[in-house]
């Protein structure tokens, strides 16, 4: 599954030739910035360069991509920073581990049209684009064919009539990649399309982008938000505090004053958030900035990502130990995606 995962990144990879860079929005100018030579990012962070093998093995199966804000966050000379740990590529990547697959959470047997995901009662999901504003090294659809499944913009009439066609759904979620990655002339066409499905009620947006890149969240897409005639939830995907700085923080207060309610959901990772007092930290850093933390993901099983993998039972004691620390408002729930299930499992503990 190496060769077709390097090809469906390759793809995602693919962008359309942009216009002059002084003509670009902000977000655009430093999503073309960020950084993508492993060589770079351990320059700029003052690291180890016998990391370096190791990183560009590893980057030939999955690229690198970090915006410089983001690389700002860190701290220079630690190899171990939490945020550094996401999106730096590693050797351990390039192991065969048992269990760990190309499709964790069934995909692709869920599929009802180009890039139409439908595996849960009322809720369909459409893979907007394959690009993203930043590759973490955990994710889930790292290997997911973007080149095949994508409802790229001259597959939405056919992706839409799909979800049009059943009037059980009544939710939609945008994902991808990060929807977000789109530019606005082409949300608007896309929204225009959901806009005249009559059984939607909610547009749900999976992204990371205004965590990463809070540049995105400019007038333009306020005004697009704000012309979506369906109740708008934001589900982010924070995964430790630090994360979150002023810049973020003000985007956040700009979706919550135009109607978007704003959720996180975070993956539980070794080495990343895997001690009580940070995912406490977290949740009072994201209900601060006003996010509601959500869920708390076990880490889908996903080939080149096992070194991330925290034990079940570890899981359960943190979640112990977290209930009885924070009010139960702040706690996520725990959960893990299973491939042909109705919904998230959740976790006992």
């Amino acid at each position: 599954m190496i060769a077709a995962s390097t090809q469906s990144n390759q793809t995602k990879l693919q962008q359309p030739a942009a216009p002059a860079a002084s003509h670009l929005p902000a977000w655009q100018q430093a999503l073309a910035q960020a950084i993508t030579d492993p060589a770079e990012l351990l320059a700029e962070l003052g690291l180890d360069p016998a990391l370096l093998p190791a990183a560009e093995a590893a980057a030939r199966l999955f690229p690198l991509r970090v915006p410089r804000s983001f690389v700002a966050r860190m701290e220079p000379g630690n190899p171990e920073d939490p945020l550094l740990k996401q999106v730096l590529p590693l050797g351990a990547e390039t192991l065969q581990i048992p269990g760990f697959v190309s499709d964790p959470v069934g995909d692709i047997a869920s599929r009802i049209a180009p890039g139409v995901l439908h595996k849960y009662q009322g809720r369909a999901l459409l893979i907007a684009t394959g690009a993203c504003g930043i590759h973490c090294r955990y994710c889930f659809r790292r290997h997911f064919p973007y080149g095949d499944e994508t409802a790229s913009s001259g597959q939405w009439q056919t992706s839409l009539a799909a979800i049009r066609a059943d009037s059980s759904i009544n939710e939609l979620i945008l994902s991808g990649g990060d929807p977000l990655s789109l530019n606005d002339r082409r949300l608007r066409e896309l929204s225009s399309g959901l806009a005249r499905i009559p059984h939607l009620r909610r547009l749900r947006i999976h992204t990371r982008q205004p965590i990463v890149l809070p540049e995105r969240v400019d007038n333009e897409l306020l005004q697009w938000l704000d012309s979506i005639p369906l109740q708008k939830v934001m589900v982010l995907h924070v995964n430790h505090a630090r994360e979150i700085n002023v810049e973020v923080t003000r985007a956040c207060q700009d979706l919550t004053r135009h109607g978007v309610r704003l959720l996180n959901q975070s993956v539980l990772l070794r080495g990343v958030n895997d001690s009580p007092a940070a995912l406490a930290e977290l949740s009072e850093t994201l209900f601060a900035a006003g996010i509601q933390p959500y869920y708390l993901h076990l880490l889908d099983r996903v080939q080149g990502a096992a070194h991330f993998e925290v034990p079940e039972s570890d899981a359960r004691n943190l979640m112990t130990t977290l209930l009885a620390r924070l009010p139960g408002f702040l706690v996520p729930k725990l959960v893990r995606e299973l491939p042909g299930y109705a919904s998230k499992t959740p976790v006992p503990f």
